[in-house]
């Protein structure tokens, strides 16, 4: 870990919009913006509390995500991630390149399979899966792990062909397209970055084939332990297809406890040590004043001076 040619570490700041007013979250956003320490600001991509009780108040992820881009200059944003299940995918390919270019080309493209039909307690969340009442308020339907992964596929697929290509077809298993039109083209060309979040073997399979940034929750969600056999796992899905598992970002997001900032920046240099290089630091809400400048001077700096050649 010593090696001088070791990827520099970046990190991000994760505005969990649940029980938060707009305002609070732009102005943790306009204030990260302004510092360098940050590179990318991210929101999630849930229409209920998930936590705690049912009648809190969130924002639509990518209608935020866009007031947000165009209020800040610098970051890169996305969601953390995209819930493939809530959009279809050629919808999903229009509005993200929207937010492409109103940002000025700072997307990073997050997906994940969204909500699918999972016993209780898994994933590391406590209890009956949080999904299932969400999809039933807004009329979506939970479907098999195993479909969900194929569904993200052909969404990945969807997005490529629309960003690239002038007049596009798709017929696929789930979606069919004809004729798609997409212009403007997202202003990254061939398309925003790809973060593909997730933990199990066929959604790391993905990764390898598609993804340019892997992402998992950290403690308190995930172990080290875990995370880094999960990475291994994704080292060997792109062994066997021959990709460099070095082309893929390893990022984490992991939960800021505002008490006790020492203990945040031992687990953080200890993900660094396993080989992440992209951590983001989530917030929970209400969030206080000054929020992006506490994560710099008491985790971003502290660790970086800590972790020396690892940034």
């Amino acid at each position: 870990m010593s090696d001088q040619h070791l990827p520099s570490v970046t990190f991000g700041i994760k505005t969990t919009p649940m029980r938060v007013p707009y305002q609070d979250i732009l102005r943790v956003w306009q204030e990260a913006d302004d510092l360098p320490e940050i590179s990318d600001a991210w929101l999630w991509d849930h229409l209920m509390p998930i936590t705690g009780p049912k009648d809190g108040q969130i924002l639509e992820g990518w209608t935020l995500l866009s007031a947000l881009a165009a209020r800040t200059q610098r970051l890169r944003l996305g969601l953390l991630v995209t819930s493939n299940r809530i959009r279809q995918p050629a919808v999903l390919g229009k509005i993200a390149t929207t937010v492409d270019v109103i940002s000025g080309g700072r997307l990073i493209m997050g997906l994940g399979v969204g909500g699918t039909v999972q016993p209780p307690n898994a994933g590391g969340i406590a209890g009956e899966n949080p999904a299932a009442a969400e999809y039933a308020a807004y009329g979506l339907t939970l479907v098999p792990p195993a479909e969900g992964i194929a569904r993200l596929e052909e969404t990945i697929a969807i997005l490529r062909g629309m960003w690239t290509r002038d007049v596009f077809d798709f017929h696929g298993r789930y979606y069919t397209l004809t004729g798609n039109r997409n212009e403007p083209k997202p202003l990254q060309q061939p398309g925003p970055p790809l973060l593909i979040g997730g933990w199990g073997n066929r959604t790391l399979r993905l990764v390898a084939e598609h993804a340019d940034i892997w992402n998992i929750p950290g403690p308190p969600h995930h172990t080290l332990d875990y995370i880094t056999e999960r990475s291994a796992a994704l080292d060997d899905h792109c062994a066997s297809i021959g990709r460099d598992p070095r082309m893929i970002t390893r990022s984490v997001q992991y939960i800021v406890s505002y008490d006790d900032p020492a203990a945040d920046r031992k687990a953080i240099t200890e993900l660094i040590a396993a080989g992440v290089t992209h951590i983001v630091l989530s917030l929970r809400g209400p969030y206080p004043s000054q929020a992006a400048r506490w994560l710099t001077d008491e985790i971003i700096t502290p660790v970086r001076s800590t972790t020396g050649e690892f940034c």
